[in-house]
Order: C-alpha cells, then structure tokens, then sequence
C-alpha cells in the first residue's frame, strides 16, 4: 500500500498494543512515521520505541523513535519538534497513548483517578494542541484518538477508564467543528471488541473474554489506516468501530 506516501504522522503510545501495530500500518502505507512513547528500554512489560521504530526501518519504511510523556506540556512539544527536525511536519496524529484501571468507584483511589485523566484525556489534549498548527501549515490533516466502546456501556457501571475516554470523544467532536476550515479531519476511533493488549493482561482485573469478544489489533491498524487518509471534506466529527467503519456524514 502507498496511500500516505509523502505523509507523515506521530502516534503516541506506539511501543506495544495498538499503538504499535498501526505504526507499523501507517509504515506500510506510505507514511514515515514518529513512534512516540516513553518506553526507550523494556520494562515489566515488552515493546520498546526503538524495536518499532527499527521494524519499520528493517522493512524499507521511514521512522524515528522519540520519547515522550503525553501527561508533559514540554516532553510533547519536544517529541513533536523533533518529527518536524526529521520529517519536515506533520500531517497525521494518532493519539493512543493510555492507562487502564477498571475498578469501581469507590475502590478507586484518587492516583489512578487522575492517572487515567492525566494520560488518556490531559495527554490526547496535549498533542492535538501541538499539532494542530502544524496541520495548518500543511494545509490539512488527520487527527484520531483512540478510544473505547466502553464509554457508552452505562449498564455495566463506571470507571476512571471509561469516563476518560468519554471526554476524549466529546473533546474531539468539538474539534471537528473547529477545525473543519483547517482541512483538518477530526475523528474517534475504538476496537469494536476488545483487544488484548500487553496493557489489558496486566491491568484487566483478570477478567476473562470469551473467544467471541477478542478483536486482532490488525482491525483497528486498517481502520487507522483509513482515517489517516482523510482531511475535512471526507470523514470527520465522528466515532468510529475498527470492524464497522461508517461513511462520512
């Protein structure tokens, strides 16, 4: 595939999981690709911005590694400007970069209730506002945040996780409206199943997911892939499943 030759995106939280395997597919696709996180040496659990960055490279494609703290206004703008060092701008972002804690509320502690808000709401804040002028300058882009289905399942309760990633959604169909005369094309992008992340077996409270309820991250890389392409006059302002991927509005 060669359908973002030319352009270039970052995804934050690109060392494992989801992240890594739509570096990879952007990578496939054309885009050089800045794989952003802050795992620069494997720690309890594998996958490093180096080992991604180099698996692109190894298979002809153009990327460099960058850490950054999505929760840090300076370490975001550092990992940014050095994407723009080696690539000239931007035009892609995938945010994706995130924390899981699924408890109930009242067994959550305060730390993982602003965890969960400082990585996966303040962090997503972080990098679309850096990017976005960037975009500008481009004459358009592609802004996706990963989320999840959970954040419309009310009858299954609540949790720091979910009500996050509820943010993020409302954060980005906002933005769609902001930005349509930008070029910039804003979308929310979930697994229609889930996903069994290195993240989600070490944080999953042990739940187990029937054989039926496992989604391969590949869907959720094509469904990526997808949006990365878009500017405003395709899809845009909306939530997308990896395995149902609507028409735009």
């Amino acid at each position: 595939m060669s359908g973002l030759t030319g352009k270039v995106a970052i995804v934050a939280g690109a060392s494992r999981g989801i992240g890594r395997t739509v570096a990879l597919a952007l990578a496939e696709a054309g885009a050089a690709v800045a794989v952003a996180a802050r795992t620069e040496r494997e720690d309890r659990l594998p996958g490093t911005i180096h080992d991604v960055a180099g698996q692109i490279t190894a298979a002809g494609g153009k990327a460099i590694a960058v850490r950054c703290d999505v929760t840090s206004e300076e370490s975001v703008d550092s990992a940014v400007a050095a994407a723009v060092a080696e690539f000239g701008g931007v035009d892609i972002l995938i945010a994706n970069a995130g924390v899981l804690w699924l408890g109930p509320v009242e067994s959550t502690p305060l730390k993982r209730w602003q965890l969960c808000l400082d990585v996966n709401l303040t962090g997503v804040f972080l990098v679309t506002k850096a990017v976005i002028p960037l975009m500008r300058a481009r004459g358009g882009g592609s802004l996706v945040a990963v989320t999840t289905t959970g954040t419309g399942m009310t009858d299954k309760g609540a949790n720091a996780y979910w009500v996050s990633k509820a943010a993020v959604e409302r954060l980005y169909l906002g933005l769609a409206a902001d930005l349509r005369a930008d070029n910039i094309a804003v979308n929310c992008l979930s697994p229609s199943r889930v996903v069994l992340t290195e993240g989600w077996r070490a944080n999953g409270g042990g739940q187990r997911i029937p054989d039926e309820m496992i989604e391969p991250p590949e869907a959720m890389a094509r469904a990526a892939v997808l949006l990365a392409g878009q500017d405003a006059g395709g899809i845009t302002g909306t939530v997308q499943r990896s395995e149902s991927p609507a028409p735009a509005p």
